[in-house]
């Protein structure tokens, strides 16, 4: 690889959209024993409840030390469903282009990928998964892939204003240290490695000078990530993006090879404040000023009310917005499988369930086995009434799920659980900490979501996600 350029030039695009596949992202079923249903949800809760726990407490990004656009109507990707939980998308890097799976993730905004053919994967042993069929991008077989320079601006994308270059002068511009390496954490799972300048690749655009992490050892992170967070290292952020969208696929945590689109809008194609038709809007709230930079990363929205049927949830207003110290409050995670709430919150939630279906028995050793609850015994019912879920946002949008959103059969037609999550009792002993509640993956199925950047606001409505 050459040694990097000291400046990039970002070109103004004048392509209105990108359209891509988006896909359920799996490995975890496959590696249970008899693809066990119940092991299966117990693993999915945890690794929602680990994915929360890692929001809510994100460690900063630390280092590991003491142009040409061509002009189309739309851009696009299939984003498809795994069995894990998370959802795919396959972008395209590189001089010729190397195309690499990536998980989807609006929580954080790096986007990085498997990198070298020394790649390695601590943890990533799946049958059906071994290390050595990773997808990994080689920056020598790219002539565009460049090395990012300390003195680099871009170099600040992550580490800040205060990046320290080891052996550079800094009364001169001409330094070739590079910027220093990274490590990130994903809930159960983490990453190193460095940043690359490269292109990335779509069918009628070409967006040079992308800042990439080229990751070279990895825990329990078989896939890269391509994150749509709020940081200016995002996707997002680098494309200049006016509004993207998806709407995912209802999903088996099978890998059904079903995709829907995720539409990159670059704002060609529309008016400036120009509303989707059919869509509800709350307007984004602002993120917290508070010392750790990964909570800008974040979409916070302005959940108002929680409805189970006909009765409000009474949530302290505490948990509903976010304070001084940057707890409380809601975000949308599409990194999260299950919707997350604080043991305060979903305990109340969790009692409007039960006392309205108090007519069914509750399986409390089901509740252990899964990780997940309330969950009731329905087995000789003729009929199942189940309130339904909804959350009011600013504006008066509201989101009111259907039941396959929230509550989930279990091993058998006799045994449904609610499929939100909530940390131990023990764990909240220390004190709030972080979002309060996270809106998951699972509970966004089937339903036509707008980030729209521009007007900073969240759209949204229930729609049948078909390919």
């Amino acid at each position: 690889m050459a040694s990097p350029p000291l400046f990039f030039l970002i070109f103004l695009s004048v392509v209105s959209a990108v359209k891509l596949p988006l896909s359920p992202f799996s490995h975890y079923t496959d590696q249970l024993p008899n693809n066990d249903p119940y092991l299966a949800l117990r693993r999915l809760a945890d690794s929602s409840i680990a994915r929360a726990q890692q929001l809510k407490q994100p460690s900063s990004i630390k280092p590991n030390e003491d142009p040409l656009y061509a002009s189309s109507a739309a851009v696009k990707s299939p984003l498809t469903p795994k069995s894990y939980g998370g959802y795919s998308v396959s972008l395209s890097f590189g001089t010729p282009s190397q195309t690499i799976p990536f998980v989807f993730d609006t929580g954080s905004s790096l986007v990085w990928f498997p990198c070298t053919s020394r790649y390695l994967c601590s943890g990533c042993n799946f049958p059906g998964l071994e290390p050595t069929r990773i997808t990994r991008f080689v920056p020598k077989d790219s002539s565009s892939s460049r090395v990012i320079g300390c003195q680099n601006p871009k170099c600040k994308f992550l580490f800040g204003s205060n990046v320290k270059c080891r052996g550079c002068d800094p009364n001169t511009r001409n330094c070739t240290v590079a910027c220093p390496p990274y490590i990130l954490q994903y809930g159960l799972g983490s990453t190193a490695g460095i940043l690359l300048s490269e292109k990335l690749n779509f069918a009628e655009l070409t967006v040079p000078d992308f800042v990439i992490g080229c990751s070279i050892l990895s825990t329990r992170q078989p896939a890269g990530i391509a994150g749509f967070g709020r940081g200016p290292e995002s996707l997002p952020s680098q494309m200049n993006l006016k509004r993207f969208s998806h709407c995912l696929v209802s999903r088996r945590f099978d890998d059904t090879k079903v995709s829907t689109d995720l539409d990159l809008d670059t704002g060609s194609g529309h008016k400036t404040g120009s509303k989707t038709p059919g869509l509800s809007y709350t307007p984004f709230r602002n993120n917290p000023n508070v010392s750790n930079s990964a909570f800008l990363e974040y979409y916070y929205l302005n959940l108002r009310r929680i409805f189970v049927g006909s009765k409000r949830v009474k949530i302290p207003y505490k948990f509903l917005a976010p304070g001084p110290d940057g707890n409380g409050g809601s975000i949308v995670d599409s990194g999260s499988t299950f919707t997350f709430m604080e043991r305060p919150v979903f305990e109340l939630v969790a009692e409007a369930f039960a006392t309205q279906m108090s007519n069914y028995s509750r399986e409390k050793e089901l509740e252990k086995i899964t990780g997940l609850g309330p969950c009731f015994n329905i087995s000789g019912e003729g009929s199942v009434t189940v309130p339904e879920l909804t959350f009011e946002f600013k504006g008066g949008a509201k989101m009111e799920l259907p039941l396959s959103n929230y509550f989930t059969l279990v091993g058998s037609i006799d045994n449904v659980c609610l499929t939100v999550v909530s940390d131990n009792p023990d764990s909240t002993a220390g004190g709030r900490r972080g979002p309060a509640i996270i809106l998951g993956s699972f509970q966004q199925q089937n339903y036509h979501v707008e980030y729209d950047l521009e007007n900073d606001r969240f759209g949204f409505a229930r729609k049948k996600c078909s390919p």
